[in-house]
């Protein structure tokens, strides 16, 4: 005997839900006949339409939200006893009483298919999230919506499949999570890539794996990676690590640093939004004011990477100077990046960096090309 056979009653109401769920939605909506027919052609189950619309009311009840159509129709009153129609004594005709009928019923869903939309598009282009866990994910999020949506996923692109080899992801972000609750260091191991594209433990010189020992502040997602903003105990500033090269970590019993005691830290409690715009590439130096001159149609760029609160000077019709406060290396590899479209005209200490950097890089280019004319003479 199956389970609905058992308890139907007890089970009708879960499954009205279930259909509601898997086959409405604003644009698909079912009456109760409809609803009375899925029941006895997936369910097994009979319900007449009194049983539909009592367990629909009660769902209602208990806080879900169901649209529906009311339409007013006039109907002969029967008798309560033999269930004959009453005429009136005057005329004979049938007395008529106005009934609502409840139909088009659909329910409202959590989340619009353009919230899942986004929130899978998300997972697809974020390189941070191991392939088969992203797949997971992504059923999930379907399975919030009903079966329309899950029909046009089918023709999202195919996700890529070189992602990270770390399957601890989703652990190792319970056990930061839990640490920054605690105000607890954790310990781990980092891995990088080798030739073999395969992911190793960092070593020390005598060949042992190096554990790190850091305090934790916060996560955050940048560019498709999940980073982990902390201290690493050795020293007083701020570090950041990739979550997904995170291996075998643990909690510890120590109390972690307070972030206003370190270096860079401005003896204040870390601003995440403040943070992530000081550092767009997600490096780890000193904080400075910069002042740099861009060419003009990069202005987008600059509000993109840095916010409005940057100050722009000295405009021209072909440039303009721009003043911000941000990570000294991460400016460093904005200007490399864009060159010579940027120019770092303030502090003279990283411009002169810079110059060096770009000198260095040009060297390498300039033996190229004097070799390939010695090859050729």
């Amino acid at each position: 005997m199956s389970l609905y056979t058992k308890k139907p009653k007890k089970l009708l109401i879960l499954n009205i839900l279930e259909i509601l769920r898997k086959y409405t939605d604003e644009n698909h909506r079912l009456s109760q006949k409809e609803i009375a027919d899925i029941l006895k052609k997936e369910y097994d189950m009979h319900a007449d339409r009194k049983a539909i619309r009592r367990n629909l009311l009660d769902l209602m009840d208990c806080g879900y939200e169901i649209e529906y159509s009311e339409t007013i129709r006039k109907v002969p009153v029967r008798d309560k006893k033999n269930g004959e129609i009453v005429k009136d004594r005057k005329s004979g005709k049938a007395v008529m009483e106005e009934n609502a009928l409840w139909s088009d019923f659909y329910l409202k869903a959590d989340f619009t298919d353009g919230e899942l939309r986004l929130l899978i598009d998300s997972l697809l282009f974020s390189r941070h999230i191991p392939y088969t866990q992203c797949k997971e994910l992504i059923e999930k999020l379907e399975n919030l919506s009903n079966k329309y949506f899950k029909f046009r996923t089918r023709y999202i692109a195919t996700l890529p499949q070189d992602r990270t080899d770390n399957k601890q992801l989703f652990y190792n972000i319970d056990v930061l999570d839990e640490a920054i609750n605690k105000n607890r260091k954790v310990s781990f191991e980092y891995a990088e890539y080798h030739t073999d594209k395969k992911l190793h433990s960092k070593r020390k010189p005598d060949g042992s794996i190096r554990e790190y020992i850091i305090t934790p502040y916060q996560m955050a997602a940048k560019e498709g990676k999940y980073y982990l903003i902390c201290n690493y105990d050795k020293y007083d500033d701020i570090s950041n690590y990739r979550i997904d090269r995170i291996r075998n970590i643990k909690i510890l019993e120590e109390k972690g640093k307070p972030f206003q005691n370190l270096k860079w830290s401005g003896h204040q409690n870390l601003d995440l939004a403040e943070y992530m715009k000081e550092h767009i590439y997600m490096y780890s130096s000193e904080n400075v004011r910069v002042k740099f001159r861009i060419v003009k149609p990069m202005i987008t760029d600059v509000i993109d990477l840095f916010g409005k609160e940057v100050t722009f000077s000295d405009e021209n019709e072909a440039y303009v100077s721009v003043s911000a406060r941000i990570n000294e290396r991460a400016m460093l590899q904005f200007a490399k990046n864009f060159a010579p479209d940027v120019e770092i005209l303030q502090p003279e200490r990283l411009r002169n960096e810079l110059k060096q950097e770009l000198e260095k890089a040009a060297a390498v280019y300039r033996e190229e090309n004097e070799n390939e004319k010695r090859d050729s003479n």
